[in-house]
This record gives C-alpha cells, structure tokens and sequence, in this order.
C-alpha cells in the first residue's frame, strides 16, 4: 500500500517518491512493504479454532495456524500441509500421517520455540478436545464445537505417535469426510512447547490469547472491535508470504466498510450491502468477485420447547411466513429461496423436494388442530451481525413478525452481542431463532450432521433446533460410513426428505458470495467455504 507524504505541493510528493524509489533501487533504503488492509464485519472471540463456529474468528486464526491437511487456495480438494503425505488402510479405518522436517514455528514476543513443528504437537491438538484430564481441555472453553458436533469423541480408537515424524490415527468406524474434516479449521495445531511453558507460568490461557503457530502470518496486535495486526512469518515452510503486513480494520457496518473501500482505507471487504451493488460494480479501481455460495441461513425452532414440540406448528409457521418478499426486500437479488438445508451447488442436493407453500390460511388451520387456534407468544433471535447468508438480520425478523402477526401468533424480537447472541443460541435458550451455515468442507455431513445430526443437539452444539429425530439420525450415521459415492447420495436424499416432513428450520436463503476488492490486489481467490486467506494474494 502506498503511503504518500502529507504536503501542500503535488509536486513536492511526486519528488519525495522519485527520490524514495532511486535509493531503494541503489540500495540505500528498503523498498517499501507491501500492506494489505481487510475491513472485517467483526472482532474474533479469541485465538482458538477449536472451540469457535463463526467467521470472524476463523478469519485470524486461518492466517496463524496449519492443519496435517488443507483445501487447495479456492477449491475443495485436500492436499498436504504439514503432514506430508499419507496412507490409509484398506478397511478405512488407520490413518498413517508423515509430517513435514523443518517446519518453524513463529518466533514472537510472546514466545520463541526452541523446536521445529513435531508430532507432539499433533497429538496435543487432539488431546485438548478430546481427553477430559488434558490440563488444557477446560482453557478458553470446553465447548469443542466441532469436535464434538461430528462426533469425533466416538469416532476415535487411538491417535499415536509412532516417532517424532509419524502419527497414526486409528478410527471406530470407517468415515468418509474424515480427511476432509481434518482439513478444516478445528484441527489447527498449536505448539506443545508454548503450551507446556504457559501451563508452568500458570497462564495456561495465552495460548488462544496471545497465539504461537506455523502459519504464514504471525499475530503483532489486538484491539477488540478495532484492529488485528500481522506480519509475514519469515520462516514459513512454504515460503515466506508476498504481502510483509495484514490488517485486519474491524469494521461492522457495510456501508462504513464500503467507503473504506472507496478511499483505499482497505482493499478487501466482505458482505457488501445489496443496496450498494450497484455503485460498487461502477466503480472503475474495484472489481467484484462472484461466485455461488455454499451456505443457508435459516430460522431453527427450538424443537425441545413447546409449542415448537408439535410439528403442525412448526409446518403452520413456514407456511405463515413469506420468504418470496423477504428475498425480494433484504437480499435484493444475490440470493436463492432456500428449500433444503443444503445449497442447490452441493452433491447430494434433492431436486425433487418442493417447498413449504406460503398460505397463511393453512397455517392458522394448522395451529388450530395443534390447540392454538388464537395463536401463541413466542420470541424470535435476530443476529446482531451480517453474515454471508444474512445481509440484515433484524428487517428479516421484522418482516417475519409481520407476518406471523396475521396468524396469531406474536413475535418478540431479541438480539445480543455477536458471541452471546450464538453462546445462548447454543445452550438453546431461544424459541425460536436465526442462523446460517456456510459449509467447512464440500460434504453434505458437514451440514446434515453437524447441524442437525443428535450429537450435536446437546447444549452447546451447533444443531440450535435440538432437533435429535432417530430415523433422520440413522439416515446420516449410515451415510458417514459408506464410502460409495451414489449410495451416500441416496442416503442424504432421503434424510432431506425426512428434514422438510419435520421442519425443524424455517430455511431462508442461499446467499451468493460477493467479495468487492480494489484492483491492485492480485490473485485473491474466492474459498468455497467463504474464507478469507491472504496467503498467495499479492499487491501492485
């Protein structure tokens, strides 16, 4: 990024410049480092993917930390990262992992390692959320999202250091997705050393405060709601980084994050207003990078509560509630209607499925059989936040309580703070209650079980609908362990059909992902999974 002096004559600053760049060229000075600004929608709940679902968080630690295995930079194929190569046995169920020599971990002013990455620090990524008297199982949180919610704790026998360089991973069961779930953000390895050293200080928490990992960004700074700083890790195994400084500019509002944009105060932004499409696509120094996105946003009934108990009110409320207009009026063209918990872009996607019909005189019939013929009270959670799948939370809920209010039924709409708002979601506080997805790693599991499955209905998972319904349960346990790519499809088509019988969610939209970025960053690409890494990306 280009930082010119501040001075009254054009001609002066276009001196100074002349003159900075001959003596880089002559070796008198450093060329200048190259600085990208990101305007981020959010602050990260800390520095520990292991216990975090939400964007904002895995936006910084995507940027610290490696896992064994990686998606390819804007695709969905899994490739090497710091395990190096692997094997798997015949009946899917041992998995042998050589890791990389050589791997450095970043040197910072928290800690400087006095070892390269190893395969301790393998098994103390897995041991934290999995072994209960792991000294750090309780630090940050004990809520290990994604472990738990894909059912890690009972699909593990044994992980093993079989040396310094080689782990072995040996299952219960067969899993299909297992590689892929390897691939994703809960299984960034932390450094042992560090973690060891912190536990000994009686800090044990600096690790997912002040982080340490083999990525190729390192953490410089944190402000909450204001900035997250990083440099290059020189020592990156492959290859230092061709931006020197990221940072991270928090930014909630989009219209704030858009004239940032303009100015040059950031180069990259996420989750534009539709309304301002329009003005964006015109300006000549920003260009727009489209492409479908693999999320949902959706309203979960909590399923536990009454009178969300009852099916027939669950049916009478996605009846009652017109998601035509709420398209229309919120999303301004950049989304589809959502009709199955999964995106139309996903394989496995059930074509046949037909939407719930909005017909608002059905739905009081509905209610009516079910005992509230004069309707009922009820909240109703709006996210404080815009996500991908969610551009304004809050006129969403506004116009569904429109809605619901010709039916009887009275809304009171509620909102916490971002990591609240999602904490209490969890812990199933709510009646009912918005949300979204976007997918972690290009398997239907990752939406089907991780948001619905029955593990991941207990308190604090990620199923907000404590939707636990055993013959949708049994559909997707099985399709985990078939490895034949037309039966899972089978499998996941029928528990779509059970999804839409039992309606757990009020499913709203597909959002296409939209990401406006000034034209002297080169090569950033699009993730599939909505993430934002600035490894590979470049600046004019």
């Amino acid at each position: 990024m280009r930082r010119f002096l501040v001075n009254s004559s054009t001609g002066r600053k276009t001196r100074v410049l002349s003159a900075l760049a001959l003596s880089a060229a002559l070796g008198l000075v450093p060329a200048m480092a190259k600085t990208l600004v990101y305007c981020s929608e959010g602050s990260p709940e800390n520095f520990y993917p292991g216990i975090n679902t939400t964007g904002t968080s895995f936006d910084v630690t995507e940027q610290i930390y490696d896992g064994l295995v990686n998606f390819e930079r804007g695709g969905t194929k899994v490739i090497p990262a710091l395990a190096e190569s692997w094997t798997v046995s015949k009946d899917g169920l041992e998995y042998l992992f050589h890791l990389r020599k050589g791997v450095k971990w970043q040197n910072t002013k928290y800690f400087q390692p006095t070892r390269d990455f190893n395969a301790d620090d393998v098994l103390f990524m897995i041991e934290r959320q999995w072994k209960e008297d792991n000294p750090y199982f309780k630090v940050t949180s004990p809520n290990h999202s994604y472990f738990n919610d894909m059912g890690m704790p009972k699909l593990l026998k044994a992980v093993e250091k079989v040396d310094a360089y080689t782990v072995k991973f040996t299952l219960n069961r067969a899993e299909a997705p297992f590689l892929a779930d390897l691939a994703m953000q809960w299984a960034g390895i932390q450094s042992k050393e560090y973690a060891d050293a912190m536990l000994k200080a009686g800090t044990p928490e600096k690790i997912d405060q002040e982080p340490v990992g083999t990525g190729p960004f390192a953490l410089v700074q944190y402000q909450k709601d204001a900035i997250v700083r990083f440099k290059a890790h020189p020592a990156y195994w492959a290859g230092k980084a061709k931006i020197d400084d990221l940072i991270f500019s928090i930014t909630p509002d989009a219209s704030v994050r858009w004239a940032k944009l303009q100015k040059a105060e950031c180069h990259v932004m996420p989750y534009p207003n539709p309304a301002d499409l329009d003005s964006i696509r015109k300006d000549a120094q920003v260009q727009v990078l489209e492409q479908a996105g693999l999320n949902v946003g959706y309203l979960a009934y909590n399923t536990t509560k009454k009178p969300f108990d009852d099916v027939r009110v669950r049916k009478a409320i996605n009846m009652a509630i017109d998601k035509a207009a709420i398209i229309s009026a919120v999303y301004l063209g950049t989304a589809v209607a959502a009709v199955n918990p999964i995106p139309p872009s996903m394989w496995a996607y059930n074509k046949a499925i037909k939407d719930d019909a909005f017909n608002p005189a059905e739905a009081k019939k509905l209610l009516a059989a079910a005992g509230y013929p004069n309707g009922f009270t009820t909240d109703l959670w709006a996210m404080p936040v815009q996500r991908p799948y969610s551009p304004n939370a809050k006129r969403i809920a506004e116009l569904m309580q429109a809605d619901l209010a010709k039916i009887g039924v009275t809304a009171e709409i509620k909102s916490f703070e971002w990591g609240e708002y999602r904490k209490r979601m969890q812990a199933g506080e709510h009646q009912m209650g918005m949300l979204g997805w976007t997918g972690d790693n290009g398997d239907p599991d990752n939406f089907l079980d991780t948001l619905l499955g029955c593990d991941a209905a207990k308190t604090n998972g990620s199923n907000v609908a404590k939707f636990c319904y055993q013959p949708y349960e049994d559909v997707v346990s099985k399709a985990k362990v078939v490895t034949n790519v037309a039966e899972r499809t089978k499998l996941y088509e029928q528990a779509q059909r059970i999804f839409k019988e039992q309606a757990p969610w009020f499913t709203i939209a597909h959002a296409v992902q939209i990401k406006p970025i000034r034209k002297e960053v080169l090569d950033f690409r699009l993730s599939p999974f909505g993430r934002h890494t600035f490894y590979g990306v470049d600046m004019r």
